[in-house]
């Protein structure tokens, strides 16, 4: 099966379109569909139109584009004192690209908040590994030490950026990988980072609610800006 580019790096498979229902037409919970596969051609397909794949072990694939959406824009990323001396004071370092397997399978093993066990299957790692490969998905890290105590992983397209999955082995980790990376987004002309639904820990960061119709029009306007394929592992040069 061949594939063709357009250019925002999308991809769609000749002659296999991966079609979803309208998101701004569903239901306020969110829930699109179900069923298919997690082929990256399908992925990307779905991150483009503002939907998302969450389900648990034994699930069905379920799809989802929530009202309302939950966004934190990189110049309004909340930096509390209490985090600034761990940014200064900690020793934390960040690292791009540099460990995404790793990174994936802790996020696998913490479940999400409000939920009783990991959404991130042995599908779901190996689907978005394999993103990873191909240049769409990236992982932001926090060492300590030379260890890896925390960070996230998400998909980019175009100025957007999807987040997906955190953990922190250490107080703050995860809130400082989130920090420096908006802080490069902000260089860098990134629109949002999208959060997907509600969580008082990425409110707290300054994260907030908008419309889905409003995320959609926004999505669309930041898909239109050209990517940064490939790998981000030189990104660490932005840090200051």
């Amino acid at each position: 099966m061949s594939s063709i580019y357009d250019d925002n790096y999308f991809i769609t498979e000749i002659g296999m379109p991966h079609i979803f229902p309208n998101p701004r037409e569903g239901s306020d919970e969110g829930l699109l569909a179900y069923g298919g596969d997690l082929n990256p051609n399908r992925l990307l397909t779905a991150y483009r139109n503002g939907i998302f794949p969450w389900f648990n072990k034994n699930d069905p694939i379920l799809w989802w584009s929530p009202n309302p959406r939950l966004v934190l824009y990189p110049n309004e990323f909340k930096e509390s004192k209490s985090l600034r001396r761990v940014i200064r004071n900690k020793g934390y370092k960040v690292r791009f690209d540099t460990n995404f397997r790793a990174v994936i399978d802790y996020c696998s093993k913490v479940p999400r908040e409000g939920q009783d066990g990991t959404w991130l299957t042995d599908e779901m790692k190996e689907a978005y590994i394999e993103l990873y490969n191909m240049g769409f998905a990236h992982s932001i890290e926090t060492y300590y030490n030379g260890e890896l105590v925390g960070g996230f992983y998400g998909i980019s397209m175009g100025k957007a950026f999807f987040g997906e999955s955190m953990f922190a082995l250490m107080p703050d980790a995860s809130k400082v990988a989130l920090r420096v990376l908006s802080n490069i987004f902000i260089k860098k002309c990134y629109d949002f980072i999208d959060c997907q639904v509600e969580t008082p820990h990425l409110m707290s960061l300054g994260a907030r609610l908008i419309s889905r119709d409003e995320f959609l029009d926004q999505l669309e306007e930041a898909l239109g800006k050209p990517s940064d394929l490939g790998s981000w592992s030189e990104w660490s040069k932005y840090i200051e």
